[in-house]
């Protein structure tokens, strides 16, 4: 995934963190975090809230953590039958009433708790801060949404607004005063009767309603604030299954949001497929792998008790002629003779000999995309090890990678533009797939070729739907009875110019698609490894791995649990 959307990914310890937190503070002990988004058991917790979409889409944690505080004192102090209840049917007014309950709860956060109040300040001065900084508020549409939910902060919380956002707001709050005055002064003072600040709250969003449809009648499919990779849509649906586009991020379990439409790709004719040893000098390919092997004589991972354990799982015994000179089995008739010369002798017998052989076909699958760069080293470091243990182990296996030759699409987003821009052209970007092992080539051969995983500009944009079919379509030209696809990420797909010409979801659901049709369909166990993360969301059999604390024995007992049947369903 490229640096854009590195905030898309929860980590596994600060999910669990943050877990904590809401649990202890809401007092529901079936509340969790599970791929970056709020459980209560099994059931998605729905956040709508502007101000909390946008955090929960970060990665650190002290947004998570400002995240659980405010969901927390919704689950605490709000009815949600009484909420559900007094919901306007407006799509407008229903997101302003949503969003002014939610400012109420987190007002409420007890004076015994300090830090939790500290966390709830600084995450909404911090999505203003991005509000602002997106240019979002230089719309007449942003600048009013941005004004309502300030001016409300600022009276629920009893917190000063910042200079530069009083003078920014002060047209707007003087043309809101007239209407609002009365219903905005309402909101603190009734702030601890939900039924009764419901009252000045739904006068408020009909207002501001009433506002958007006089500037926006002519043109409603303008109603959304657009900057960047800020989004702010008015199209709102209420209930625990309509939780905005934003919350369909990795780790949901439900479907992520759009149609059924055919994937489409607008021009395969930039796409490549490469040898990995074709993109290293020779020099740099001595380089790394002098690297590589000082690493390994460092590391102290035990390549053996690997090669032992993969056999046990990927092979199974075949007969193989007999072993004689045994002290127990069926009697040799050739060694008849030594029992009446040498009663003593028990070596006569004979049993049959078995060799392990494999049946299965192991292969790699690497995201090469900008934010796995980090990991370039490790993973190389990693497959060079598998590989190892895997020959000794006498099992066929290939490393694969995918990246895009571009950034923002290159030249099929180029052809695009010299169509026309036809509307939802499809895939618009360069593949590059890499064959860094093939399933043919020993380890020894492909020493060289490994290591360019190591080459940091590798590493750009990631389609992983098609890279994904890709890997398991040479798996089906083998032979092997058993075909095991390990597909290695830190996130979701992503690719710029796709996203932006269609939607946000597109590559997610091909994906998925592709995911469940060779899973179901074709037979070939496809088994998600994330790094620092859950990929349940597209992968039934997953598991996380944690290089932190670097690559010992332990991060390989993560691809043999995998292999045994261990994993999320």
């Amino acid at each position: 995934m490229d640096s854009g959307t590195a905030h898309r990914r929860l980590p596994i310890q600060t999910e669990q963190l943050a877990a904590a937190v809401l649990r202890a503070l809401s007092g529901n002990v079936q509340l969790h975090f599970e791929g970056g988004r709020v459980y209560d058991d099994a059931r998605p917790v729905p956040v709508h809230a502007p101000h909390l979409q946008r955090q929960l889409l970060r990665a650190d944690f002290e947004s998570s953590r400002a995240v659980a505080d405010a969901l927390a004192l919704r689950s605490r102090y709000s009815d949600a039958v009484l909420h559900q209840r007094l919901m306007p049917e407006k799509s407008i007014e229903k997101l302003l009433f949503e969003w002014l309950e939610q400012l109420r709860v987190e007002s409420l956060a007890p004076s015994s708790l300090p830090g939790t109040r500290r966390n709830l300040i600084r995450n909404y001065r911090r999505w203003s801060d991005d509000f602002l900084d997106s240019g979002a508020a230089e719309s007449s549409l942003g600048i009013l949404l941005f004004a309502f939910s300030q001016i409300v902060w600022s009276r629920l919380m009893v917190q000063a607004l910042p200079e530069h956002v009083q003078d920014l707001l002060e047209p707007v709050r003087a043309s809101l005063a007239p209407s609002l005055g009365p219903a905005l002064a309402g909101l603190r003072q009734c702030r601890d009767d939900q039924a009764a600040y419901a009252r000045h709250a739904l006068h408020i969003a009909h207002e501001i309603a009433q506002r958007v449809d006089c500037e926006y009648e002519d043109s409603p499919e303008t109603k959304a604030v657009r900057r960047g990779d800020f989004s702010l849509s008015l199209d709102f649906e209420s209930g625990d299954a309509d939780a905005p586009e934003t919350q369909a991020i990795i780790g949901e379990r439900g479907e992520i949001p759009g149609g059924r439409e055919t994937y489409r790709v607008f021009t395969r004719r930039y796409d490549r497929e490469v040898d990995a040893a074709d993109l290293l000098r020779s020099g740099l390919a001595h380089e790394y792998r002098e690297a590589l092997d000082q690493r390994l004589a460092q590391e102290g991972v035990n390549v053996g008790r690997l090669s032992r354990a993969l056999r046990a799982l990927l092979t199974r015994p075949r007969r193989d002629g007999f072993q004689y000179g045994e002290e127990e089995g069926r009697i040799d008739g050739r060694r008849l003779a030594s029992i009446v010369s040498s009663p003593t002798e028990r070596r006569v017998f004979y049993q049959d000999r078995y060799t392990p052989v494999s049946h299965c076909a192991v292969s790699f699958l690497i995201d090469c995309s900008g934010s796995m760069k980090q990991y370039r080293a490790d993973l190389a470091f990693i497959m060079d090890v598998l590989m190892r243990a895997l020959d000794h182990a006498g099992v066929r296996s290939e490393i694969l990678g995918f990246t895009t030759q571009a950034w923002n699409g290159g030249r099929a987003q180029k052809a695009w533009w010299a169509a026309g821009r036809p509307a939802a052209p499809g895939r618009l970007n360069e593949l590059c797939h890499i064959v860094f092992k093939a399933a043919s080539q020993p380890w020894r051969r492909a020493r060289s070729s490994i290591v360019a995983m190591m080459k940091p500009d590798l590493f750009r944009e990631g389609v992983d739907g098609e890279a994904v079919q890709w890997a398991c379509e040479r798996l089906l030209a083998r032979d092997e009875e058993r075909r095991v696809l390990f597909v290695i990420s830190d996130g979701c797909p992503m690719d710029g110019a796709t996203h932006l010409a269609n939607d946000e979801f597109y590559l997610d659901r091909h994906l998925r698609s592709v995911v469940r049709h060779y899973g179901q369909h074709a037979g070939i166990e496809i088994l998600g490894v994330g790094l620092g993360l859950d990929l349940s969301a597209y992968y039934a059999r997953s598991l996380s791995l944690d290089l932190s604390e670097g690559v010992g024995n332990s991060v390989f007992d993560v691809f043999l649990a995998l292999l045994a049947g261990q994993g999320k369903r």
